[in-house]
């Protein structure tokens, strides 16, 4: 055995409430799930009914051998009306907490993982003027009553995916196209429906998904400032940070130039929110590669996820390596996954990103540590149920819970600090 791998290194796998508890009936997703013609493939409904089996499913994470549970609190479910907070709400995510200590998980909580409350589109969404303070009362509340109980926190997970998949989004109607002013965009049905089941209209539905311009940024840069002096306030020990979604910007010959710009689309205008922050939550899945006509699709014959981007997990090196030589503190791995039904090919993805991890450690870098997407096969927006991203298979017909070769993989390597030698033939 190696172990090449820090101590203590925080090894674990992560979920998002929207995707797994079920039944978020507050959430403005929920509205888009049930709008008149939504491009959602599947309703979420239940879910994988984690709500009701999170203490199960706590036992089973720690029964593989993982060490951190990574899991979102539902801001709609806490403040389901503004400025009403529930406390059965709160003491549900207090006994969720105490579940992970019992069972000798590390937790690690986001407190928004993209689905915000439906009340908030009434009032503008992520272009009302309000949103960082309310944004802020809210992680008030929360740390008020379960601050103690958390020793790490993301206010926010992936701020920069709508900048990052804005194109995709356009096609799907969730922002404007690219050169269209939001002003004079109109909708589409599924969205107007979608507003109004949240009781408002579609110029005030504004989604986390539409943050994408310089006035939405500046407020979501402004909620984070403001969640972390509230949080560093009630409770000074808790380690804050946000998450990115980074894909390894690569070029050939030509694309130099369009390969920086998106960097900087995607990365560098958002690095200034670190300042401050106790860590910086990582998250990769693939490379990009560009040219001078712009980004290319993978070669012929290359291996392609559920998802149609290209499986490449030796991408995670380089985006830790890059994002290093920008921020001085420490870099979690807070999602790193693929969606594949072969889970041969799952193992072999932990396996070669671990490998290009343990590299950075080599060189100097400081990673806290590697949590993987996701701890279960779940709800993934608008591609539904059929993107298997788990280290865990769920029936949902019965609920069922069954471990894959690959939960059992990382929760060895968890065990053991490090790669077995027989892992680096």
């Amino acid at each position: 055995m190696e172990f090449v791998f820090p101590k203590p290194f925080i090894w674990g796998s992560a979920t998002a409430a929207y995707q797994v508890e079920g039944n978020n009936a507050n959430s403005d997703f929920w509205a888009e799930e049930h709008a008149e013609g939504s491009p959602y493939a599947d309703k979420s409904g239940d879910a994988i009914d984690h709500y009701r089996l999170y203490r199960e499913d706590i036992a089973l994470m720690a029964s593989l051998g993982l060490k951190a549970y990574r899991f979102s609190i539902e801001w709609a479910r806490v403040e389901p009306a503004p400025g009403q907070f529930s406390m059965s709400a709160i003491a549900h995510y207090r006994d969720v907490l105490h579940a992970c200590r019992e069972f000798g998980l590390l937790p690690v909580v986001a407190l928004h993982h993209f689905s915000s409350p439906q009340w908030l589109m009434r009032l503008g969404g992520w272009a009302s003027p309000e949103v960082p303070e309310l944004f802020a009362r809210y992680c008030e509340v929360v740390f008020r009553e379960l601050g103690e109980l958390i020793p790490y926190v993301l206010t926010f997970n992936e701020v920069n995916l709508p900048t990052m998949l804005r194109e995709i989004f356009s096609k799907i109607g969730i922002v404007p196209p690219v050169g269209i002013d939001a002003a004079a965009w109109s909708a589409p049905k599924w969205r107007e429906s979608a507003a109004r089941l949240c009781g408002t209209t579609p110029d005030r539905y504004v989604t986390f998904h539409m943050i994408s311009d310089e006035f939405t940024i500046g407020l979501l840069k402004e909620a984070h400032r403001k969640a972390r002096e509230t949080i560093k306030r009630l409770s000074p020990e808790t380690q804050v940070g946000f998450s990115m979604a980074l894909s390894d910007i690569q070029s050939i010959a030509g694309g130099e130039a369009l390969a920086e710009a998106k960097w900087q689309l995607v990365f560098g205008q958002f690095a200034s929110m670190a300042k401050g922050d106790d860590f910086f939550g990582l998250q990769n899945y693939t490379r990009e590669v560009y040219g001078p006509e712009g980004q290319r699709a993978p070669e012929e014959g290359a291996e392609r996820t559920q998802m149609k981007y290209e499986y490449y997990p030796e991408a995670l090196e380089q985006v830790v390596r890059k994002v290093a030589q920008t921020l001085p503190i420490p870099i979690f791995v807070t999602e790193h996954g693929v969606a594949t039904d072969d889970d041969e090919r799952r193992v072999e993805f932990i396996r070669r990103g671990l490998l290009g991890l343990q590299s950075c450690i080599k060189a100097g870098i400081n990673v806290k540590g590697y949590l993987h997407w996701s701890t279960f096969d779940n709800f993934e927006w608008n591609s539904g149920y059929a993107m298997k991203f788990g280290l865990i298979a769920v029936d949902r017909t019965t609920q069922e819970r069954k471990a894959k070769e690959s939960a059992r993989y990382l929760g060895r390597i968890a065990q053991n600090g490090g790669i077995d030698h027989t892992d680096l033939v």
